[in-house]
């Protein structure tokens, strides 16, 4: 157990979309990604997903009862994509990312669209690998 400067963590890797797990909190992993481009439309349906902005700007579209709407974040940025709620990130210009989820939770949801190729599914990857 030794702190984790999160600027070096994230030096450690170049992979968008492809989360890498820095803590362990309870049963959740805090993880943190890069993320460039569209995600995928997708939905967590038992759980909430938190979502930090590090550096850059994101934006998260959401698929709600009253409609489609856009939610955008930018640096210091918080906020929470409700259980059961599609949504799909994306970042024009780059973005970094600390996520709080479930462990074993997987990128992609539940449910989702065709994922493309540079959108890795997984649970999420030691911050090392």
């Amino acid at each position: 157990m030794q702190p984790i400067d999160l600027r070096t963590a994230l030096d450690g890797f170049d992979a968008i979309w492809s989360p890498r797990i820095i803590a362990y909190l309870n049963d959740y992993d805090i993880r943190l990604a890069k993320v460039a481009g569209e995600h995928v439309w997708h939905v967590h349906n038992d759980t909430d997903e938190f979502f930090l902005v590090l550096d850059g700007e994101i934006d998260i579209a959401l698929r709600e009862p009253a409609g489609e709407r856009t939610v955008t974040l930018p640096q210091g940025s918080v906020f929470v994509v409700p259980r059961g709620t599609f949504h799909k990130p994306s970042s024009k210009a780059g973005a970094a990312v600390l996520l709080v989820e479930p462990t074993g939770t997987l990128s992609v949801g539940d449910d989702h669209e065709e994922v493309p190729d540079h959108v890795d599914v997984t649970t999420g990857h030691p911050v090392l690998d």
